[in-house]
């Protein structure tokens, strides 16, 4: 087994390089996995500009699909050679966090180095790959607490088809379930990106009746419709607000996800509520929000906001899989482009540009 690989990792806002790494040593309860497929996030790009800070070194991206290399002496269950994925989620199911309900924002490994209080609570850490850890765009990428957060693929499903479960499913599936859909409901998704389009097609599943998707790019709006959405709206083309109030009769929508990470959708997904709906909030802010009193009922119409950071482990990776195996919704559509690990550069610059309807880009390292 060769002892360096190539990585994509962070050296300052605005470049990102390949560069050789050493491949990381196996702990008892990690497991190393060889990369066959990974991506790049609309996170990566925040991190890119300088708008999410990480470490200068740090190997980027949270996306795994790959193939068990080494197994650490406490896993079990698993075998070396076993395809698999991981969540970008990837939290120590024994902490406190975890047992209180909250395993996205487990914290407790960065106990021990000062990072975080003695409890292990610290927002957003339970998100180890290209975050506080090492990456997935890389050969090689070590998965921590390997028992609760590797999930076999099942035989028949090819790389493309469940790329999308580390992160982009498991975040826009939690912003309908987030957004407390019933049977019957009316929503509406701002955003119509990679979480926008998983948003829509899981309040479909969840039972919504009617699904507005709302974009300004009219090919993303096409496949909002493929995967779920019965209008369409192109904010360049109307007053969006104007259009679902007129839609709804006046009432609001039940539901309303935000998935871009603006001001300007955060408020509309606002002002488009219905009093006593709810609000989830699945965008990465770079800026402060500000919610006008009128939009807000002055604090007296019992909206409900929600956020959310993905949930990962071994048993969200398996249910999502389960969705795709059935045949209820098929993501690999979303898998625009691919590229080599070593020609990562580009395709970074062809995802943060959004040129040639890019959805998705499948990066494989061989």
């Amino acid at each position: 087994m060769p002892v360096m690989m190539k990585a994509a990792v962070f050296v300052e806002p605005g470049r990102i390089d390949i560069v050789d790494k050493p491949i990381p040593d196996v702990g008892p309860n990690d497991a190393l996995i060889r990369i066959t497929t990974t991506t790049i996030c609309g996170t990566d790009i925040h991190i890119l500009k300088g708008e999410y800070p990480v470490a200068p070194g740090l190997t980027i991206g949270h996306e795994p699909v790959g193939i068990i290399e080494k197994l650490g002496s406490a896993v079990t269950g698993y075998q070396e050679g076993q395809r698999v994925i991981a969540g970008a989620i990837c939290p120590n199911f024994n902490s406190y966090a975890a047992q209180d309900g909250v395993p996205s924002q487990d914290g407790s490994y960065l106990a021990a180095m000062g990072l975080c209080g003695c409890h292990g609570y610290q927002a957003t850490a339970g998100w180890r790959f290209g975050n506080k850890i090492d990456g997935t765009q890389a050969e090689y990428v070590l998965v921590p607490d390997a028992q609760a957060n590797l999930a076999p693929v099942p035989d028949g499903l090819t790389d493309e088809q469940v790329l999308m479960c580390p992160d982009i499913m498991s975040t826009g599936f939690k912003g309908a379930e987030n957004a407390n859909i019933r049977i019957g409901d009316v929503v509406a998704v701002f955003a119509q990106g990679p979480i926008g389009l998983c948003a829509t097609a899981g309040a479909r599943l969840l039972g919504a009746s009617t699904i507005i998707a709302v974009d300004g790019n009219s090919h993303r709006l096409d496949v909002a419709r493929a995967l779920g959405a019965d209008v369409t709206l192109n904010f360049r083309d109307c007053d969006v607000v104007d259009e679902i109030l007129r839609l709804t009769g006046g009432r609001g929508v039940d539901s309303a996800i935000e998935a871009l990470g603006l001001q300007s959708t955060f408020l509309s997904a606002l002002r488009v509520l219905k009093p006593g709906g709810t609000l989830s909030s699945l965008g990465v802010y770079s800026e402060d929000l500000k919610i006008p009193v009128s939009a807000f009922a002055a604090g007296l119409g019992d909206h409900k906001i929600n956020t959310a950071l993905c949930p990962g482990g071994k048993e969200r990776m398996r249910r999502l899989m389960n969705v795709i195996q059935s045949g209820r919704v098929d993501l690999g559509v979303m898998v625009t482009h691919q590229y080599k690990l070593e020609n990562i550069v580009e395709a970074y610059d062809l995802f943060a540009h959004q040129r040639d309807n890019v959805l998705k880009v499948a990066v494989k390292p061989a």
